[in-house]
């Protein structure tokens, strides 16, 4: 069996409940979106018309281009992905993931945006070295700093994916049982329920 290729959601799948990884490779299976999934989609729309036209004020910077959902893919990282959005400035690339959530971004954002900028880095040749979570209802951007560590732990979450695809390996469930609760694969884990 051949290596996978991997997305950055699995990345940011993986540090959510790696078993939503497991379920997409291993045993796909049929999943609901969740209301959240549906509304955050759509929301995304909307913000995407609007944020066009806006300054980069609101990610502190003072010029650059946006580049809207470019499909990335990287055969040397054996990775694809498709931010919702890319900042190029002269010196520095800025990946931008917006959020249909209330609350702060969590670990596996962080992540999300660690694999963008692996991508971004490897293809296109310029530093990723900040990336922004962008909170649709609040409007507001949160800063991240995407050092060389982080990009390590991403590149070594992505072996561990792999590792547990080709062997078959049903990982455990995760430490914060509110996850389950919107799962779109709830029904799949019978010994969380």
């Amino acid at each position: 069996m051949s290596e996978p290729q991997l997305t950055v959601s699995d990345l940011k799948q993986y540090y959510y409940c790696p078993r939503v990884v497991y379920y997409h490779y291993v045993l796909p299976v049929d999943r609901r979106p969740t209301y959240k999934m549906e509304k955050g989609r759509v929301a995304q729309d909307e913000l995407e018309l609007l944020e066009a036209r806006r300054k980069l004020k609101a990610y502190g910077l003072e010029k650059g281009e946006r580049i809207f959902n470019p499909w990335i893919m990287s055969e040397r990282l054996g990775l694809s992905g498709k931010p919702d959005l890319v900042i190029k400035t002269e010196k520095e690339l800025f990946p931008v993931d917006f959020k249909f959530t209330r609350g702060r971004p969590y670990k596996n954002h962080l992540y999300q945006l660690g694999g963008y900028s692996l991508l971004l880095e490897d293809g296109w040749n310029k530093p990723a070295e900040k990336g922004f979570v962008y909170l649709i209802p609040q409007k507001d951007a949160v800063v991240f700093d995407l050092p060389r560590e982080l990009k390590n732990d991403c590149l070594s979450a992505l072996d561990e994916i792999r590792s547990m695809i080709t062997q078959e390996r049903f990982p455990e469930p995760p430490s914060h049982r509110a996850r389950c609760v919107d799962c779109e694969y709830q029904n799949y884990c019978r010994d969380i329920w």
